[in-house]
């Protein structure tokens, strides 16, 4: 039975209202306040935004339709031991925001990807921003068609006209109001997102009677999973690829992705910055443990008969949607929250990757070639109409690729393959910059482009044999062809477990992996790279050094805690007030000298 569903009245009015006041409050940062007159306020929001916000847009940037969609399809097809990932999410916000975050914000730099200019030269800083911009760019379409097929699933409109409405109102209100609006349309957004979890579970827990039906069928089902410590790399989710490889890509993410650094610079000083990541702790991981619940709610819905088996839907990534026509549906209004959470979702995640492709594009790209071609910088007065007409560029870009998003396979581990693929190898070379001082440009660059060769061929090389999920049941179903629909599924999985053995080893991996092995090959052939390079005379490394002796390091290129203690280091060794003059400061002893 195909799955077309219709919105009432009330459904109608709520989804429309939250067009309307996204679309109004980029309208209001537009006409209100500098206008956005500069790149400054329309990039940066003058630095001038509180915690409050940062916090609730950190998490809405990503964690937005893929975790909706995504995660709860995760807990139905695969239990709940994706959750372990929260531990990597606690363990990693400290190192973001003392080792990384001090760095970019006293540089007060719009495009994260000047530190790498200063740090390893012009070419390092070009090839990351470029890379960071294929990223964000894919990343777009998926976020886009995970709300289209939720459209799609509950109203009935074609997922070409969903995708339309959805990019062109978001492109609308991101150009037109810069960062502060899609900052506050964030904070909205965001309690949209839990009002549409909420939903699914509350709708649920009606139906059976309360939360503890749902866990006991969930416990039976063999649902309920925390306790997976396989060292086998090619298990899917264990606590080591999810600890791990949650790590790698949650700082690949929240410590130096442009999207995020730039909404931690949008406030006034490093300390609120600092508690906006440490707050968005909690809010991300209240939002991760529910929809890994509504997960589990679905699952008890249609614990006897498998949507998927029946026939009723041709993706998982459907459940949610399908769930919102069997149940929500039934109360007005409901519904067209449930709708307007997901298309929020979306919405948060475009409009972040609109305006940190803006700020790449215009300081990476537009100053640099103004440059070249005039002789003369891009003045602050020529710069602001450019960033907005790339922004809506951007955002048309986003809808045309949307409409191949459909291919990717499950949009959860679309997503993360996505980031992990291009995230990690940009991570090492932030890290190599901000702990380091013996890498170099060289070095660096030909450990980022095998790094980068080696993740996109492991995580888009093929074939890949398919995650088998946990067992499903279609006893309660009532369709004639069910049993044909079983055998198929049977067929088709003892097939890949047949032929399992024969997959290539590295495409049997976890895609957790990606991103861990992208980090780890960019970071070893950086170093060691640029250490042989430089024994040989081939690579500099003189732009770390504040004097033309190179005598003395630029402390503010690398990480506090790091900085603090080589220049103390430094000054137990020679007096203080000889240090810009003695010639023995050229050399340091073994237990001073840096990595």
């Amino acid at each position: 039975m195909p799955l077309v569903g219709s919105l009432g009245v009330w459904d109608v009015l709520v989804l429309a209202s939250i067009l309307i006041i996204s679309a109004l409050i980029g309208l209001y940062y537009r006409y209100t306040g500098g206008k956005q007159k500069t790149t400054q306020e329309y990039l940066m929001a003058n630095q001038s935004m509180t915690t409050f916000p940062v916090s609730f847009s950190l998490m809405a940037s990503f964690m937005s339709a893929i975790t909706l969609m995504g995660v709860s399809n995760e807990s139905y097809q695969f239990g709940t031991l994706f959750g372990v990932i929260n531990i990597s999410y606690v363990l990693s916000t400290p190192i973001a925001a003392y080792i990384f975050l001090p760095v970019f914000y006293n540089m007060r730099t719009t495009s994260v990807y000047e530190y790498l200019e200063r740090r390893f030269g012009h070419a390092t800083r070009l090839a990351a921003s470029l890379a960071f911009t294929l990223q964000m760019i894919l990343y777009m379409g998926i976020a886009l068609y995970a709300p289209a097929l939720a459209l799609e699933a509950v109203t009935g409109i074609p997922k070409g006209t969903a995708i339309l409405v959805l990019g062109l109102v978001c492109s609308f209100y991101s150009t037109v109001g810069g960062l502060k609006a899609v900052l506050i349309t964030d904070v909205f957004q965001s309690f949209l997102m839990y009002a549409a979890i909420f939903a699914v579970i509350a709708v649920s827990a009606i139906k059976a009677g309360g939360l503890a039906p749902i866990w006991e069928v969930a416990q039976e089902r063999g649902r309920l999973e925390f306790f997976e410590f396989s060292t086998d790399p090619t298990v899917r989710h264990t606590w080591w690829t999810l600890i791990i490889g949650g790590m790698v890509t949650y700082l690949s993410l929240y410590g130096v992705n442009q999207t995020q650094v730039q909404r931690l610079l949008s406030v006034h000083n490093l300390k609120s910055s600092q508690s906006a990541l440490w707050w968005n702790l909690p809010i991300l991981g209240l939002l991760s443990f529910s929809t890994i619940f509504s997960g589990l709610a679905i699952f008890y819905y249609y614990r006897d008969c498998d949507p998927v088996l029946e026939g009723r839907i041709k993706t998982r990534d459907q459940l949610m949607p399908l769930f919102a026509v069997d149940t929500i549906s039934q109360y007005p209004g409901l519904c067209g929250l449930f709708v307007s959470g997901i298309f929020s979702a979306s919405l948060s995640t475009i409009s972040s990757a609109v305006t940190s492709l803006s700020a790449v594009t215009l300081e990476d790209y537009l100053k640099p070639l103004y440059r070249v071609i005039f002789k003369r910088p891009l003045i602050e007065s020529k710069s602001t109409l450019p960033t907005k007409i790339i922004a809506a560029i951007f955002g048309l870009m986003c809808i045309a690729l949307a409409f191949g998003a459909g291919s990717m396979g499950g949009v959860l581990q679309a997503s993360l393959t996505i980031f992990g693929v291009v995230g990690g190898p940009l991570l090492a070379i932030f890290t190599l910059g901000v702990c380091t001082v013996r890498t170099n440009q060289r070095g660096v660059l030909l450990g980022f482009l095998l790094g980068l060769g080696f993740s996109f061929w492991i995580g888009f090389g093929g074939p890949k044999p398919m995650p088998e999920p946990l067992p499903f049941s279609t006893t309660g179903c009532v369709q004639n062809n069910v049993t044909k629909i079983v055998e198929v599924a049977q067929a088709a999985l003892h097939a890949t477990s047949v032929d399992e053995p024969h997959y290539f080893w590295l495409y049997r991996l976890s895609y957790l992996w990606y991103c861990v092995l992208g980090f780890l090959v960019t970071t070893l052939i950086g170093y060691f790279g640029s250490i042989i390079l430089a024994y040989f005379n081939y690579a500099d490394n003189s732009q770390i050094y504040v004097d033309k002796q190179q005598k003395h390091l630029d402390y503010d290129l690398f990480a506090p805690i790091l900085a603090n203690r080589w220049r103390r280091q430094h000054q137990k060794q020679f007096d203080p007030t000889d240090v810009y003059h003695e010639e023995s400061l050229t050399k340091l002893s073994p237990s001073a000298a840096p990595l």
